[in-house]
């Protein structure tokens, strides 16, 4: 039963680590920031810095909103200009599966 465990081990790592090599090969060269856009993006991180600084207490629970929807609003921008990484739902699940087979 063990050496099922280990075999089935070694095949998810191989899975999981064969596309992913693979994938850096044709990776794409992120592209520069223009003058704009690394502007926008510091005025959103100083608003953001402004709006953790503040205090919640004395305002209102519409106020409250408002700061909420104009942050989720900032961070759909910054995602837009920055990008990200990003890690599928299946990957994480194979990273578990082979952590809790190795323990």
């Amino acid at each position: 039963m063990k050496k099922l465990a280990y075999f089935l081990s070694v095949m998810f790592m191989m899975a999981a680590f064969v596309p992913a090599s693979s994938a850096e090969t044709t990776k794409k060269e992120k592209p520069e920031l223009t003058e704009e856009q690394q502007t926008r993006l510091a005025e959103i991180e100083n608003r953001v810095e402004e709006i953790k600084s503040s205090d919640f207490s004395d305002m209102s629970k519409e106020e409250r909103k408002e700061m909420r929807d104009e942050l989720r609003e900032m961070k759909k921008e910054a995602k837009e200009i920055g990008g990200g990484v990003y890690l599928s739902v299946g990957a994480i699940i194979i990273i578990l599966l082979i952590l809790i087979l190795i323990t």
